[in-house]
């Protein structure tokens, strides 16, 4: 854009200079350039005047263009680049705090979810040994049970065995009184 600045001034000096020389005395180049101008306008069929009020028209407007975007270009240069550079770094470390925060945060939530995790393994470890302690110990009152029994068994051997034994003597003790 800044190519268009330069020329824009080189054509206000031309039409300046156009305008305030006196129309009475034109160089030869000018009165040369006005005939081109005229002659082309007459081809087209309008006429020399209402040709050049448009055309200075035209100028006015092309120039107010060319002054509103030289205007931006000024008004883009202008900015304090030091300024967004600060604000850039501001921005930054910003970003950076909530960077570490958003980490420290990760790592307290890591440490609860592993205490958490830990917990539960301590949990689920003291269910199995309960529960294996419970199987334990039903194996082991099943084994009573059978042993009360046997004992049951035994005592009750023990007291036919002791029945049989008395009978036994009384037997013996017969026969040998009939023997005699």
């Amino acid at each position: 854009m800044s190519s268009y600045y330069p020329r824009t001034k080189d054509l206000t000096r031309t039409r300046k200079s156009l305008t305030e020389s006196p129309p009475s005395s034109p160089s030869p180049t000018e009165k040369n350039y006005r005939h081109d101008r005229v002659s082309r306008f007459d081809s087209i069929g309008e006429s020399a005047t209402d040709k050049s009020l448009g055309r200075t028209s035209s100028y006015t407007r092309r120039e107010a263009r060319l002054a509103a975007l030289n205007k931006q270009e000024q008004d883009s240069t202008a900015k304090d680049y030091k300024k967004m550079y600060a604000e850039a770094l501001h921005e930054n470390a910003k970003l950076k705090s909530r960077l570490q925060e958003s980490k420290q945060e990760l790592a307290k939530i890591r440490s609860q979810l592993e205490k958490v995790t830990q917990r539960h393994d301590t949990i689920s470890e003291r269910s199995s040994v309960l529960e294996s302690e419970k199987r334990e110990k039903q194996t082991l009152e099943k084994r009573v049970s059978d042993m009360e029994d046997e004992l049951k068994v035994l005592t009750e051997l023990k007291s036919d065995n002791q029945r049989l034994k008395d009978e036994n003597g009384a037997l013996i003790r017969v026969i040998s009184k009939l023997s005699k």
